[in-house]
């Protein structure tokens, strides 16, 4: 067999695909954007058929910059953007509705609900989770009770849910495999992380029928073969992890106490406690790092809504920038007098916040603000954030209390500016590897390992390489008065 992967990487505004050779080193990349929808204030939905065309198109377009055959490929690997869901129809594969998208708020009020009627802890205890709009389960309720028939239908065993993970195994196999993986199972709100199964209980609570639900397998496991038609080739699957615990597993971030954070869209911390199951008591999660053989390990996370999304504002709807990466050489050039803070809550605050409700303020403006102030209070909010997050598993969790080392990566951190600012926000180095393609990289390893043709944990963890390592400059001063600007500046905008 050859050393060929092919990684699907299926994110929030794009699908990508990445051939990687016997080398673990990316020999090809096809990528496509696909439309967003907001039907409504706070809602946000994509096109299944889309996504599906997407990934189809972008699989081989990668196959051919690779200049490699399907045939040449030992197995496939799917990463995707976490908490997404769809309900399709189990005879045709038709969506019923558009996928509701990881950002969306429109089930606010079924959380506000279940949380009256003091349910949090019963959901906490048992999935790590909040009662969030964010998470997968109260979307999957929201679609039975607005599609017309879908109650009716689900309960006659007509209909399919899952993450995107699992609509794309559904339909590469033809319909004959309907699972996903313990990752992406542990953001649904309705999966207990402890026995690592569907939660009955919490299935009866938001009134969702077993029978819509996938199986749950290990993030390196079968999950099938795909229709020759589709790439050329009857390919096995085997690898599926959510986006941000594959690219934990592409940073080899397999010990205790190793943190990695990927800066896209959003920004997502995983630290890795190992068999603990860490309870936080900062409104952090607890959730599934990943599953091999049958083992899971843990990890705390801390969940960020608007990282890069900050910068694509300034770009987009102030106008203040024509291209993203201008951001960090503009917030070198801004006024050091000036303490401007952005707090980007443009749809919510997430951890260890949590507030639903709070909305973007900037804090600080004077005659003399420009865009240089504005660049650099976008790119700082990363940096306060992380530090909100870190400071809280360090409360949570006593193997994080020192001599941490943040891997970064994602689209924000080929800024040497911005890293070097969270460096010194954090007072922790911050490590850039030498591939950025992480979360790829990540889904690649578990098919790849599965086949036999990359190497196991310990010896893939050896050859994660770095390309910079960031150490904190900043004098400590000058970082506490900034940290304490910016707790002012949250605590204006929480509505909570």
């Amino acid at each position: 067999m050859t050393g060929y992967v092919l990684a699907i990487d299926q994110g929030t505004t794009s699908s990508r695909a990445i051939v990687f050779d016997g080398k673990m080193k990316v020999a090809g990349v096809g990528q496509k954007e696909f439309t967003q929808f907001y039907p409504a204030s706070g809602w946000v939905e994509h096109d299944p058929e889309e996504i599906w065309q997407s990934v189809v198109w972008s699989a081989k377009e990668a196959l051919r910059k690779a200049k490699v055959k399907a045939a040449d490929i030992a197995a496939i690997g799917i990463t995707n953007q976490r908490e997404t869901v769809v309900i399709w129809d189990k005879a045709t594969g038709q969506p019923i509705h558009k996928a509701i998208v990881w950002q969306d708020r429109r089930t606010a009020p079924l959380c506000a609900k279940l949380k009256k009627a003091g349910l949090e802890k019963t959901f906490t205890r048992k999935t790590g989770l909040l009662l969030d709009p964010y998470f997968s389960g109260t979307k999957i309720a929201w679609l039975l009770d607005h599609v017309k028939g879908a109650r009716r239908r689900a309960a006659k065993g007509e209909l399919l849910a899952g993450t995107i993970d699992t609509f794309l195994v559904w339909r590469l196999t033809g319909g004959k495999v309907h699972a996903t993986d313990a990752t992406n199972a542990s953001r649904t709100l309705i999966y207990n992380i402890g026995n690592n199964e569907w939660d009955e209980e919490l299935l009866r609570i938001l009134d969702i029928p077993r029978s819509l639900l996938p199986s749950v397998k290990d993030c390196a496991d079968d999950f099938g073969v795909t229709e020759k038609s589709i790439l050329g080739a009857a390919l096995p699957i085997l690898g599926v992890a959510g986006d941000q615990h594959a690219a934990t597993i592409g940073q080899a971030c397999f010990k205790p106490g190793m943190m990695k954070s990927t800066y896209g869209t959003g920004c997502f911390a995983l630290l890795n406690t190992g068999a603990d199951m860490v309870r936080s008591k900062n409104r952090l999660l607890t959730t599934i790092a990943y599953r091999l053989d049958g083992k899971t390990t843990y990890a705390l996370e801390g969940s960020i809504f608007i990282a890069g999304a900050a910068v694509q504002w300034l770009r987009d709807g102030a106008k203040m920038i024509s291209k993203a990466a201008h951001s960090g050489e503009l917030a070198a050039k801004a006024d050091p007098s000036q303490n401007v803070y952005l707090v980007p809550a443009f749809v919510g605050l997430g951890a260890p916040h949590w507030d639903a409700h709070a909305r973007g303020a900037i804090f600080g403006l004077t005659r003399n603000t420009g865009p240089a102030e504005f660049a650099r209070a976008a790119l700082e909010a990363v940096a306060y954030q992380t530090r909100d997050l870190l400071d809280a598993m360090k409360k949570d969790w006593k193997g994080a209390a020192s001599g941490t080392v943040l891997r970064v990566d994602g689209g924000m951190v080929a800024s040497d500016w911005t890293m070097q600012r969270l460096a010194d926000i954090l007072d922790a180095p911050v490590d850039r590897p030498e591939i950025l393609e992480t979360t790829a990289l990540g889904a690649a390893w578990l098919a790849g390992s599965r086949a036999g043709v990359w190497p196991k944990a310990s010896a893939f963890a050896k050859s994660w390489a770095l390309e910079k390592r960031f150490r904190p400059e900043m004098d400590e001063k000058t970082r506490a008065t900034k940290l304490a600007g910016w707790r002012d500046a949250v605590r204006r905008t929480l509505t909570i």
